[in-house]
C-alpha cells in the first residue's frame, strides 16, 4: 500500500502543471494573417498559398503549413511542429519539442494573447540564437468551425 500510494506521488509529480484556461484557446486555428519585425523593419510573412492550422488542447499544442495548391509537386512545401504549453492570464508559453527543423527543437517562446470574438491574435519574440534569429511575430488565427 505504502508503494502504491509513493508510486501516485511520484507520478502526479512528474505531470505538467495545470493550465489557466481563463482563455478559451482549446481548438484548431487557422492562420489569417502574421507581421515580423526585425530591428526597425515591419513585414507580413503572411502568404495566401499555404495554409496553417494550430491545435491546441489541454496541455500540447500542434502546427501544420503546407502549400495549399501546388503546381509542381516537386515545390511543395510542409512543416509541422508542437510540444506543450503554458497558459497564465494572457501569457501563452510555446515549448516546442518538435519541429520540421531540429534547429528550433527545445526553445521556449512567450507570447501575449488576445481573444476577441473567434479570432486570436499572439504576439511575442522569436529567439534561436544559433540560427541568428530574433524578432516580434504577430500572428492572427481564426478559429476553425
Amino acid at each position: 500500500m505504502v508503494i502504491a500510494a509513493l508510486l501516485a506521488v511520484s507520478f502526479a509529480s512528474c505531470q505538467q502543471a495545470p493550465t489557466d484556461h481563463s482563455l478559451p484557446l482549446k481548438g484548431t486555428w487557422e492562420l489569417v494573417d502574421a507581421t515580423t519585425i526585425e530591428q526597425d523593419s515591419s513585414y507580413s510573412t503572411f502568404d495566401a498559398s499555404h495554409k496553417m492550422i494550430k491545435i491546441i488542447n489541454d496541455t500540447h499544442f500542434a502546427f501544420l503549413n503546407h502549400s495549399a495548391q501546388p503546381a509542381d509537386s516537386a515545390k511543395h512545401f510542409f512543416s509541422a511542429g508542437g510540444g506543450t504549453y503554458t497558459l497564465t492570464d494572457s501569457t501563452y508559453t510555446e515549448h516546442l519539442d518538435y519541429f520540421s527543423d531540429p534547429a528550433w527543437e527545445h526553445h521556449t517562446f512567450a507570447f501575449t494573447v488576445t481573444l476577441r470574438n473567434d479570432t486570436l491574435i499572439q504576439k511575442g519574440v522569436e529567439k534561436v540564437e544559433k540560427l541568428g534569429i530574433d524578432r516580434v511575430i504577430i500572428e492572427k488565427y481564426v478559429r476553425s468551425k
